[in-house]
């Protein structure tokens, strides 16, 4: 079956199984969904559902036991057509700020003279301003997650995967990242998959959200979130009566689907 003409990514069917024999263990599915070119969906549900795989699927790190995954019309290869952040940064120590930006944007293809151009580029991009010579071991944690954003944007790929970034961050960093990561959104157009446990921040970042059952993990919901993506300042946002109530419906569907 082939992918919606629109469809960044395709998944159909999908049925992901962990071991062998009496240590088997369905960990998702059978699931469905397509996620149209610049959307965001957020992928939201309790520990163990299946989040995580699923993203791992629509990055290629894994295969599914059944089913068929695609993204951009194609199997999904590793390291190819998507940017991935992880819950803890996965920075180079013994490099720069500025030296692993720009060794994403050497695996990119981006020839040279245009790497030194666009390393301060990117790091403007996620709020970073004269860390560029830094090494990573100097920076917060928030700063460490905001230069792994950087160096998933470093590509231009047209997906971009995140799972659970700011999960280990103080509740004031998690913030200011979300609405960071809300404004590159909105300037990027990237198509974006998100996995996180918190119901506010799938509601704050998706313009879609799906939520996991307990495992296996198949959609108990499946939200558009019809709140304005720009034109409003965050504390604003957070302030509507649609962004509760919206946040309610997910935050019952999570506890429903938990069990």
């Amino acid at each position: 079956m082939s992918s919606p003409p629109d469809s960044a990514v395709h998944v159909r069917d999908v049925v992901h199984v962990y071991g062998t024999g009496s240590d088997m263990v369905t960990a998702l599915g059978p699931i469905s969904l397509d996620v149209p070119r610049g959307s965001f969906l957020v992928i939201v549900g309790a520990s163990g559902c299946g989040k995580s795989t699923l993203l791992r699927l629509i990055a290629g790190f894994e295969r599914p036991t059944a089913g068929i995954v695609r993204t951009a019309g194609a199997a999904p290869v590793p390291g190819t057509g998507a940017g991935i952040v992880f819950q803890q940064p996965r920075l180079f120590p013994w490099k720069s700020v500025g030296g692993n930006v720009e060794l994403a944007l050497r695996y990119a293809g981006v020839p040279r003279e245009e790497r030194a151009r666009r390393v301060p580029e990117l790091l403007d991009r996620v709020g970073l301003h004269d860390v560029t010579r830094r090494r990573t071991w100097q920076l917060s944690g928030g700063q460490q997650q905001r230069v792994a954003i950087a160096r998933a944007l470093a590509g231009d790929d047209p997906l971009l995967l995140l799972d659970e970034p700011f999960a280990a961050l103080d509740a004031l960093t998690r913030e200011r990242l979300q609405e960071d990561l809300r404004r590159v959104s909105e300037q990027t157009g990237r198509t974006s998959v998100f996995v996180t446990h918190s119901v506010e921040e799938a509601v704050f970042l998706g313009s879609r959200v799906v939520v996991l059952t307990s495992r296996p993990g198949q959609i108990a919901l499946d939200l558009d979130i019809p709140l304005p993506r720009d034109g409003l300042e965050p504390d604003e946002l957070r302030a509507l009566p649609e962004y509760a109530a919206l946040r309610a419906t997910v935050g019952h569907a999570v506890r429903e689907a938990a069990g």
